[in-house]
């Protein structure tokens, strides 16, 4: 069963008047779009598709984009950390963030393989793909670009904000419905599924928590994953 995190000492909810909500998920998403749009404007000017560059480039635009999302939020009412979620938690917890980022990992290449043998192929991330098997250095450049960067941009502005400002509706609408819009800000792709169960773990460990750095676990064991099976494949296989 799901419960709010936050209790007293008598056992008893304590609601913290000043918590995210509407006007934060709307500065959030405006800041997002303007963001994404524009840089991705830029990048896809200045590099080639597929390339080593328009690879990391956009790995970066990623979190760099969540970050001044949250940003946008956090300036606008409330400017408190532990309010979005930015506060410590247990060993326990992110440890946990550890097991359920190797279990999106494990449940996302089988479903992968799946469509892959039902006829389904095809890839959008060529140039993350690139980025990760472009040699050391690129593919330093694009582990801490998508599994550093990525997961803190993206879980500050889609948990600590979304998620958290959601969470007064109960936990389906919280967790299911910041899932659904973090799975379709990434495309209607073969990203879309992986997207949908990385923030339905990251939003049920923040529900639970209060903390976003559980989630960032959850993103940054699933990326990092994914761009070290990139290159290994790429490279030795």
């Amino acid at each position: 069963m799901l419960n709010s995190p936050q209790l007293n000492t008598s056992g008893k909810t304590v609601r913290n008047d000043k918590e995210p909500g509407w006007p934060e998920i709307g500065i959030m998403g405006l800041a997002y779009i303007v963001l994404v749009l524009g840089i991705a404007q830029i990048i896809n000017m200045t590099t080639e598709d597929a390339s080593v560059i328009s690879g990391i480039s956009f790995a970066a635009l990623s979190g760099l984009a969540g970050l001044g999302a949250f940003l946008a939020a956090y300036v606008l009412r409330i400017r408190s950390w532990e309010a979005f979620g930015i506060r410590g938690t247990s060993g326990r917890w992110l440890l946990a963030g550890l097991g359920f980022g190797i279990g999106v990992l494990l449940f996302t290449r089988g479903f992968a393989l799946i469509m892959y043998y039902l006829g389904f192929s095809g890839s959008t991330q060529a140039s993350y793909e690139s980025a990760a098997s472009g040699g050391t250095l690129a593919f330093i450049a694009q582990f801490l670009m998508i599994a550093v960067l990525t997961p803190i941009g993206e879980e500050f502005a889609f948990r600590a904000v979304l998620t958290n400002a959601l969470k007064k509706y109960g936990p389906w609408i919280s967790i299911i419905g910041s899932a659904l819009i973090f799975a379709t800000v990434h495309g209607l792709n073969e990203v879309w599924v992986a997207a949908f169960v990385t923030g339905l773990a990251a939003g049920y460990l923040f529900y639970r928590t209060g903390s976003v750095w559980p989630g960032v676990i959850v993103h940054a064991t699933y990326n990092g994953s994914i761009t070290i099976l990139t290159a290994v494949v790429a490279n030795y296989l």
